[in-house]
């Protein structure tokens, strides 16, 4: 059977003294789509826009020290442990999507706190470009044949040629296909229960990790050690969102009032 050869080199550009990487490229593509969005959010419901710059801001810097932090202690604390300067070594790759949500959530509680928008109005609609940008950024891990499904002798399996010889499922595009389908629906949600706070945020909160959930069982394990349960630490770390998720959801709806400005 014939399978996809993805021999991609993950440069895109090599100036020599810069090198510019696919993945590179999708990240900061993520961070242009959420910023267009939050452009228009708040042009809809007539923000300030020269705020977004600050928000932007908080938002890339939480976003890759989550990530990161996400990876080191949670996919391998004892390597990182024994090497913590390694911790830093960003560009060695490693960023954990569920490190990142924690850090997202944390900024915007800081960002909140100094700027006095409502809490739950910010995560409402952050949560909205999120989905975009985790689509681009899995979009960028399969330039960079990471995050490897599992094999698979399915006509659209992918030999990541840089790896093995094996056809696998191309993990990294159901993801980020999913991510995409959650973006337009959180779209949606947002036109229509804006009025409602926390309830955007914990359908996304639900959505996007009962995807990771699933999905899962179609990727390699990416932790370092054996948990010791059924479940990957994928898995495991996914269930406190879906649920915190729904918990929001649930106190949405029995709270439904216009969304206070602090």
């Amino acid at each position: 059977m014939e399978h996809l050869i993805w021999n991609i080199d993950p440069i895109l550009v090599d100036f020599g003294f810069l090198k510019i990487r696919w993945y590179g490229l999708m990240f900061a593509s993520g961070f242009v789509g959420s910023f267009l969005t939050m452009q228009w959010i708040y042009q809809r419901e007539g923000k300030n826009i020269e705020e977004l710059d600050t928000l932007l801001w908080y938002m890339v810097i939480a976003t890759i020290v989550g990530a990161r932090l996400g990876h080191t202690m949670l996919y391998d604390p004892a390597y990182y442990l024994s090497h913590p300067l390694k911790i830093l070594a960003v560009w060695e790759g490693g960023l954990a999507s569920h490190g990142a949500t924690l850090g997202i959530i944390l900024a915007l509680y800081l960002y909140r706190r100094k700027y006095g928008d409502s809490y739950f109005w910010l995560l409402d609609r952050v949560s909205i470009p999120t989905a975009l940008a985790g689509a681009l950024i899995r979009i960028g891990n399969f330039f960079n044949s990471e995050i490897l499904g599992v094999p698979t002798e399915l006509p659209w399996g992918v030999v990541f040629s840089r790896i093995d010889p094996l056809p696998r499922h191309p993990v990294q595009l159901y993801e980020a296909a999913c991510y995409l389908v959650i973006y337009l629906i959180s779209l949606a949600i947002y036109k229509k229960h804006a009025d409602k706070p926390g309830f955007v945020f914990g359908c996304f909160l639900s959505m996007l990790f009962s995807v990771r959930f699933f999905l899962e069982y179609f990727k390699t394990e990416q932790a370092m050690y054996d948990t010791g349960v059924m479940f990957t630490t994928g898995q495991l770390l996914s269930v406190p969102f879906v649920l915190a998720g729904i918990g929001c959801i649930v106190w949405s709806l029995k709270n439904r009032q216009p969304n206070p400005v602090a």
